[in-house]
């Protein structure tokens, strides 16, 4: 835990990994984070697999650094105790679709009718005012809608998502920028309670577009978008005599010594490899050249002949590499940090000669809903009411 947000009081209503991705990196930097589950916990706890408390790994990788609290908001009593969280937070986040926040009664409006401080953070699909809104949004949804899905037809391939939970990141690490602005300009001197909406759709979208708007940026028509390098065919990942590598000469000079290692003079002499330009347009039959040349020699010997040229490179990483891998090692990725877990991906993010504190475990559901009440000013006969009146679940 990096304490820059010590003291910073977050309340956090989210479930799966687009929202509970933002309260952690909150968490991780030092914010008090009380998540809030319904009584039959957040879905992603069940998840496999499951460690030995029962919660999953992609709970307790996505929920670190936060304190538990069970309530029913659909009880009067639930919304009562939720209405009081609301007062001590700073910050809001959630990620309900808008009329499912709205019939509960905790939309922007009225939670700042509650708190006139607080920001609040809506971390939706589709953003407000857009013909989308309100639609369900999962993952591979938002990567079809958003282009992420389309990419491979650009080189005769079938569209495909990626094989990992792309949109969700992508849009919780917006959100998270989104919320961080909001704080800072609340500590210079910004006053009132303060919207973030952060929508997947429109995450991933600028995500995507940044280099692929292309000459649609200049006034082309749709059809101009794309970056063309990105389709290059032979832009992969590139076979070795025994295995793969990841190869990327850039400038004129990385590719110079290339291709003079090689002996391609009939590339170096070709009348457009001098200009950038005509170089960038002649970029895939370079890495066509590229790929042939890749199967002349191992792995071991590219990575020493590259290195050796100063050209990015890197062996191709298969997940369980990650694990091994010695650079990671040596700076401490996944050295033990009280997360409760035998491997835990640290915050990236490092502040060298910033003093760390040990990370909280993900909670189990409910462990500090005494706790909590006792906070909020609750005593222990208004904590039994609350649970008589199903605040924190059904009544036994």
């Amino acid at each position: 835990m990096i304490p820059l947000l010590s003291g910073l009081r977050v309340l956090d209503l989210t479930t799966v990994i687009y929202g509970p991705l933002i309260g952690q990196v909150l968490g991780d930097f030092g914010a008090d984070v009380i998540k809030v589950e319904g009584p039959e916990g957040d879905l992603a706890r069940a998840i496999q697999p499951r460690g030995p408390h029962g919660d999953s790994a992609m709970f307790v990788c996505n929920n670190r650094n936060k304190r538990s609290m069970v309530l029913d908001l659909k009880t009067a009593a639930g919304r009562e105790v939720f209405t009081r969280l609301l007062r001590w937070a700073e910050v809001f986040v959630h990620n309900m679709r808008p009329a499912a926040i709205e019939r509960l009664g905790f939309g922007f409006a009225p939670v700042a009718a509650i708190n006139p401080q607080i920001i609040y953070c809506a971390a939706v699909g589709f953003g407000s005012g857009g013909r989308y809104a309100g639609r369900p949004a999962f993952d591979d949804v938002i990567q079809a809608a958003g282009g992420i899905a389309a990419l491979p037809s650009y080189r005769g391939q079938d569209p495909a998502y990626v094989p990992g939970v792309m949109a969700d990141k992508v849009a919780a690490l917006t959100a998270t920028y989104g919320v961080m602005a909001a704080i800072a300009a609340r500590g210079r001197g910004m006053v009132g309670a303060i919207e973030v909406e952060a929508a997947m759709f429109e995450s991933v979208a600028a995500f995507v577009l940044n280099e692929h708007l292309a000459a649609a940026a200049f006034g082309g028509p749709p059809e101009a978008a794309g970056y063309h390098r990105m389709f290059a065919p032979d832009r992969r990942p590139y076979r070795t005599q025994d295995g793969w590598i990841a190869a990327l000469p850039y400038t004129e000079q990385q590719w110079r010594r290339l291709l003079d290692f090689t002996g391609r003079c009939d590339v170096l002499e070709a009348p457009w490899f001098s200009d950038p330009g005509e170089r960038s347009a002649h970029i895939a039959e370079l890495y066509t050249v590229l790929a042939e040349e890749m199967t002349r020699r191992s792995t071991i010997e590219w990575l020493k002949v590259l290195e050796t040229l100063d050209i990015p490179h890197a062996k191709v990483n298969r997940l369980e590499d990650l694990l091994t891998d010695p650079h990671l090692q040596d700076v401490d990725f996944f050295a033990p940090n009280g997360s409760g877990l035998a491997r835990s991906a640290r915050q990236p993010v490092r502040f060298p000669g910033l003093e760390t504190q040990p990370d909280r475990p993900a909670a189990a559901l409910g462990a500090d809903l005494e706790a909590v009440t006792e906070m909020l000013g609750y005593d222990a006969a208004q904590i039994a009411q609350l649970r008589a009146g199903g605040a924190f679940g059904a009544p036994s």
